[in-house]
């Protein structure tokens, strides 16, 4: 496993460190609410990428890490955690009954981010993503109800399963380590330099705010 789980992350980095050339800021206007996958993480902190980095990259890291995460405990949720298994294999054909999935293979940049923009006061949207998925959603009968004895056992696999998987997790921050001067030469490369153009664009705009041109 922990052969298995190395070699995972070393394709996982490596694919990161493909797309970050293809990285440009965004130019829409950014979110309130902060990317819980991302914020206080301690992957990317073992990773070397400071809070100061752009969302974007951080998250095609976190997403790429989270990924080989989940997959470790489904792997030992199968094996080991039989209720758990059933409520998870009735929640997968309910979500695949449904008629919308929009959440369904995003690249790892794009997966866990918002449906739909923050909304701009004043001019609501007509429909949302988010909304039209929930419709779909609520269309299907619900699961059937657990006893309190199933509840509870549920509880306990539930806990195990979030023990193994920040086993796991732990395991790759210690991974990254390794990683961490590839990673950080990457962002020097190619993201700092995209950051302070915007940064002497923004200051030259402000030393200048009209064109003297116009007068």
């Amino acid at each position: 496993m922990e052969r298995s789980l190395e070699t995972q992350v070393d394709q996982a980095v490596e694919a990161w460190l493909r797309w970050v050339p293809r990285w440009e800021p965004a130019t829409h206007r950014g979110r309130v609410a902060p990317c819980r996958r991302c914020l206080g993480s301690p992957i990317l902190s073992a990773a070397g990428i400071g809070a100061n980095t752009p969302h974007g990259v951080q998250h095609g890291l976190s997403t790429r890490m989270k990924t080989i995460v989940d997959h470790a405990v489904a792997y030992y949720t199968a094996r080991n955690l039989p209720m758990l298994q059933r409520e998870l294999d009735d929640q997968a054909a309910r979500n695949r009954a449904r008629s919308y999935r929009p959440t369904e293979d995003l690249d790892p940049e794009f997966d866990g981010l918002p449906l739909d923009p923050e909304p701009v006061p004043g001019a609501p949207f007509l429909f949302t993503i988010a909304g039209l998925a929930d419709d779909a959603a609520d269309q299907l009968p619900p699961l059937p109800p657990l006893t309190e004895e199933a509840k509870i056992a549920l509880r306990q696999e539930v806990a195990l399963a979030d023990e193994y998987a920040n086993m796991v997790g732990r395991e790759i921050c210690g991974i990254l380590l390794r990683h961490r001067l590839h990673i950080q030469a990457a962002i020097s490369q190619h993201v700092e330099p995209q950051i302070e153009a915007l940064l002497a664009e923004l200051t030259q705009s402000l030393d200048s705010p009209f064109d003297p041109d116009a007068a």
